[in-house]
């Protein structure tokens, strides 16, 4: 397999450029976009993008900034679920834009906050790891050779639409300090993987083995569980690489392969 040839580049430093402009500011009032069935993932995370004149949906960095403000020692965060009431109100001050939204948000409990924001990536019609790169991401994890298997993912990575690359490295950033706290929090890398890897990834629903509106109860099978597993392990490598390369690089079209 060809070794990818991108430049290394320090998560924390290229998560700095994602900083909003001027008047992007917490309390400001850029239009958002909330995913809306029928559209892609792709679609609705750049639109959100050249309207906000931001790479991260408004929504995302606001929930976010929040809970790294106040909810980064909260025992259970992502896991423990927030008030439904909440997060339909906090979704809806988001789809008309309320300009008190960062107020409404100061005021609701962190687990609130955390619950759209896992909301706002599990209404994406399309996962943010796409549904054409589903399939190779959880072949590139399986590669037993560790070379392959980071050659693989990170050019499979780089071939993101770079709306969706730019949202995940801003995601990637925040979870990591989120586990930095695991002392208090206690949510390790492992616990905010089990929470957000099968949201970000997940097959098509003609792909998958769940129905989708399940009318009898689901059984946990053998190849749903590796499914999972599966989906867990590749936001997990991505969480424990010291570097991800210079999303630039992906301009350079660099041939990747699941075979070894």
């Amino acid at each position: 397999m060809q070794k990818a040839l991108c430049a290394a580049l320090d998560l924390g430093a290229f998560v700095t450029v994602l900083t909003p402009p001027p008047g992007m500011q917490r309390g400001g009032r850029p239009p958002v976009l909330w995913p809306k069935q029928g559209c892609q993932d792709t679609e609705n995370i750049s639109s959100s993008r050249r309207r906000q004149r931001s790479k991260v949906p408004y929504v995302v960095r606001q929930c976010m900034e929040e809970l790294e403000l106040r909810g980064m020692e909260e025992v259970g965060i992502y896991r423990v679920s927030g008030v439904a009431t909440d997060i339909q109100a906090l979704k809806a001050a988001f789809d008309v834009n309320n300009k008190d939204v960062s107020v409404m948000m100061s005021e609701m409990d962190v687990d609130g906050i955390a619950g759209t924001l896992k909301l706002y990536f599990r209404e994406l019609p399309e996962p943010l790891f796409t549904d054409e790169f589903y399939p190779n991401f959880s072949e590139g994890i399986a590669l037993s050779d560790p070379v392959a298997k980071e050659s693989c993912t990170l050019n499979l990575l780089l071939s993101l639409p770079e709306a969706n690359l730019l949202t995940f490295l801003f995601l990637l950033d925040h979870l990591k300090s989120m586990a930095e706290k695991e002392a208090v929090n206690k949510m390790s890398l492992y616990n905010l993987t089990a929470v957000f890897g099968p949201t970000l990834l997940r097959p098509s629903e003609k792909e998958s083995k769940l129905p989708a509106n399940p009318s009898q109860p689901i059984i946990m099978t053998d190849s749903w569980s590796l499914e999972i597993m599966s989906q867990v392990q590749v936001l997990l490598y991505f969480l424990q690489l010291e570097a991800i390369p210079a999303p630039a690089s992906k301009r350079q079209s660099i041939p990747f392969s699941t075979e070894v």
